[in-house]
């Protein structure tokens, strides 16, 4: 059943009504945008978007109370809209998992990349699928809306719509969308349609011609913020700032009895559900990795990769222009390409932040991509990466040329506090491996585990290959590596990745009584219990990593880290200079243990 202009403006009634209430009753949360785009969002769910196929990402998240007000009105088990903006009810921003909200948004500009993700996913996936995503001024105005919107354009994603909330404001005022905004969407690929945002017929040819484009589709739709209110057209219709007596006002003035059995008609397929089509990525028979010579983990690490897809492990693996670098890419990986979407590897450009949005929309759809850059790099991705975490999406990130060993390049390349930094965002695992058998576990553990992110830090630097123990639990997240030849073990060495080698070579020169602990996944090793942590940290606790030294302290009672930005010249020389000498350090250890 299609709904016609007339029925449309009474079903957008019901959910600005909703909507409203909502904000008023929770006195916080976004008016202009409910005003404005209530129309729009209403001819999506009620003419276009088909239950358990078609999706829809709100990049603005501000306007969560819109997307709640429809997703109720149309049958989806979101819970009472009284509890907008209350511990334990529905959030302030829309998140992943709640009925119906197929991506956390919030951040500008993110739900945008989402949204290009689910619709590589569908080409990926074969899966007659359209993704409708409603921006703003502020979404377009983000580089990562920039990078998704350049990758949609040229990989011709012709499922994806994009609506532009054109009301022209922001918080601050006039909108800073200093461009030609349609020009720059035609130029990246797009199909441009321009609109009235209230104009049902307008917004329903526009839709129409959007599901036979053969190219991604960008509507301007020309609005008005907080429209019908006393802010209307202005920067402080955004947020909460209509008195109590003109919201009720409001709401009552938007109550339709006909929009609501209306809507009755589309809950009708309410049992509709969006299924994730999940892939096979078991590593359960994948073997272990032994290597016995000096060797990069970013090496051994392509050398898994490539065992695993060889073996069927369905991956969906990619990099910001620097696959031949972080050895993410081998030879049993083809790539993705415009005309053909069989493939195993997305070529994303250097696009850091734009390749984890969109992994963070494959991810939500069902695959499980991987993406690659240098760990210094990480941070351009960081809002993608907590968001993942908040999620529990299991995207994997490949992170390569981890600490001052790559000198050369100097100290705008050197990571120092990356890693710790990755360590810190919650519900994130972060791996970074010493050896072939720490390597297999970090990405057996990554590919094994559906609701959680992981990292993996690599060296670029060739590593000497000190042996796991045959009776080591790596699972634990630390174990001991380089046992004591004594019973009384006057102190203990954790190290991780690059530096596991170097702390034994410490504990050699220290005495038999020393030993080493490798910590590859520090949350890990944390979860552990109480006894298992002071059965391995025996004596004198050192930490030692080339990164940033204060998080060690959880742990040790001194740290041997890098609190300065690095160098410029040969790797190997740098970080003796930044303080990683064998002798050094044990001269150190060997005064303080005395």
């Amino acid at each position: 059943m299609k709904f016609n202009a007339k029925q449309l403006a009474e079903m957008s009634k019901s959910v600005r009504a909703s909507a409203l209430d909502a904000v008023r009753r929770a006195r916080s949360g976004h008016l202009g945008i409910v005003l404005d785009a209530a129309d729009i969002i209403t001819i999506i769910y009620a003419n276009f978007l088909r239950r358990g196929q078609d999706r829809f990402v709100l990049s603005a998240g501000h306007g969560s109370a819109l997307l709640y007000a429809t997703l109720k009105l149309a049958g989806y088990d979101i819970g009472e809209l009284e509890s907008f903006r209350t511990i334990g009810g529905l959030p302030g921003h829309p998140e992943y998992g709640i009925d119906g909200v197929m991506a956390t948004t919030g951040p500008l500009g993110q739900g945008v990349g989402n949204a290009v993700g689910m619709a590589l996913a569908a080409k990926i996936q074969q899966k007659d699928e359209m993704v409708y995503c409603l921006c703003g001024d502020g979404d377009l105005s983000e580089g990562v809306a920039s990078e998704s919107i350049a990758f949609a354009g040229r990989y011709k994603l012709n499922n994806l719509v994009l609506l532009w909330d054109d009301n022209n404001v922001t918080i601050d005022g006039a909108a800073l969308t200093d461009v030609d905004v349609p020009a720059r969407m035609r130029a990246a690929g797009w199909r441009v349609i321009s609109v009235r945002g209230d104009d049902f017929d307008s917004l329903d040819g526009a839709l129409c011609a959007a599901a036979t484009s053969d190219v991604p589709t960008f509507v301007r739709c020309r609005t008005v913020i907080g429209r019908g209110s006393s802010l209307a057209g202005q920067p402080a219709a955004h947020g909460f700032a209509l008195s109590d007596s003109e919201l009720l006002k409001l709401v009552a003035g938007f109550i339709s009895p006909m929009g609501e059995r209306l809507w009755q008609s589309v809950a009708k397929n309410a049992n509709a559900k969006y299924v994730l089509n999940q892939p096979d990525v078991s590593v359960a028979d994948m073997p272990t990795l032994d290597c016995d010579k000096d060797i990069s983990t970013r090496e051994l690490s392509g050398i898994y990769l490539q065992s695993m897809i060889a073996a069927g492990v369905r991956l969906i693996g990619g990099s910001a222009d620097l696959s031949h670098s972080t050895n993410a890419k081998t030879s049993a990986h083809h790539d993705i390409t415009p005309t053909d979407f069989n493939g195993n590897f997305i070529n994303y450009g250097v696009r850091e932040h734009a390749m984890g949005a969109i992994m963070n929309g494959l991810a939500a759809s069902g695959l499980r991509p991987y993406g690659s850059t240098f760990l210094v790099f990480s941070d351009y991705l960081r809002p993608s990466i907590r968001i993942a975490a908040m999620s529990g999406l299991p995207v994997i990130y490949v992170f390569t040329h981890d600490s001052v060993c790559v000198g050369p390049d100097g100290p705008t390349h050197e990571p120092i506090e990356q890693l710790p930094s990755l360590r810190l965002i919650p519900h994130l695992n972060v791996y970074r491996p010493c050896n072939g058998a720490e390597v297999a576990y970090a990405w057996r553990m990554a590919v094994s585990d559906t609701n959680c992110p992981s990292c993996l830090i690599l060296s670029r630097q060739k590593i000497q290959q000190i042996p796991t123990p045959d009776n080591a639990d790596i699972s634990r997240g630390g174990y001991v590596i380089y046992p004591a030849a004594t019973r009384r073990v006057r102190a203990t060495l954790l190290a991780t990745g690059s530096e596991v080698p170097l702390a034994v070579s410490v504990a050699q020169m220290l005495g038999p009584d020393v030993q080493v602990v490798s910590v590859p996944c520090v949350s890990e090793f944390r979860a552990q219990d109480d006894k298992y942590k002071q059965k391995i940290l025996r004596g004198y606790v050192v930490a030692i990593e080339a990164a940033a030294s204060a998080p060690w302290f959880e742990f040790a009672d001194a740290v041997v880290g890098i609190d300065r930005f690095g160098l410029s010249g040969d790797g190997a020389v740098v970080y003796r200079a930044m303080g990683f000498d064998v002798d050094a350090i044990a001269r150190d250890i060997a005064e303080k243990i005395k």
